[in-house]
């Protein structure tokens, strides 16, 4: 994890803001954005209530002094960032968890698949993507299907990516049919 809060602190290496004039560090409110996104918010109004929810236990990795950004602030923050560097965060995070620093981190999993909302039309179906979402609600892995029936070949594929050896996965009951 070390690595991965190091990476954050050269963020703000980054920040333009004047300074003086900020209550929120740069690497705070990247920080909570990459976790909030890694447990799938989708914009920066999730983002702040990610931050609000989870506030407690984001403080033991970020100081948060003036409590959680709001969702202006957010925008206005990642505005800045590179969106390349942002997502290079998040892979070392998911490579992080799938190599032996995640085998320190016992959790349970849960395997499921869902349709995305708003991303078909006439032209095309909406996706169906297979998740592994740990306990805290982070994706620790995903795989696109082309649909619902489909899972149940891209389960097994999900779990050989995920380093989950001695944790516990849970799977609905599509994912239990034998073929």
């Amino acid at each position: 994890m070390q690595t991965l809060f190091d990476r954050i602190k050269q963020i703000e290496i980054q920040d333009t803001r004047q300074k003086g004039k900020n209550h929120h560090k740069l690497g705070d409110i990247v920080g909570v954005a990459l976790f909030a996104t890694i447990a799938n918010a989708e914009d920066c109004v999730d983002i702040e209530n990610f931050g609000e929810a989870y506030l407690p236990q984001l403080q033991t990795y970020f100081p948060l002094k003036h409590d959680m950004a709001s969702h202006d602030t957010i925008k206005r923050a990642l505005i800045m960032i590179n969106p390349e560097v942002f997502q290079s965060l998040q892979q070392h995070f998911t490579t992080m968890l799938n190599n032996s620093e995640g085998e320190k981190i016992k959790k349970l999993s849960g395997i499921d698949g869902k349709t995305q909302r708003g991303n078909g039309n006439k032209q095309q179906k909406p996706n169906h993507i297979v998740s592994a979402i740990d306990e805290y609600g982070f994706s620790i892995g995903q795989k696109q299907v082309d649909d619902k029936t489909n899972e149940i070949k891209a389960i097994p594929q999900l779990l050989d990516s995920l380093n989950i050896k001695n944790h516990i996965v849970t799977i609905d009951a599509l994912g239990t049919v034998n073929k």
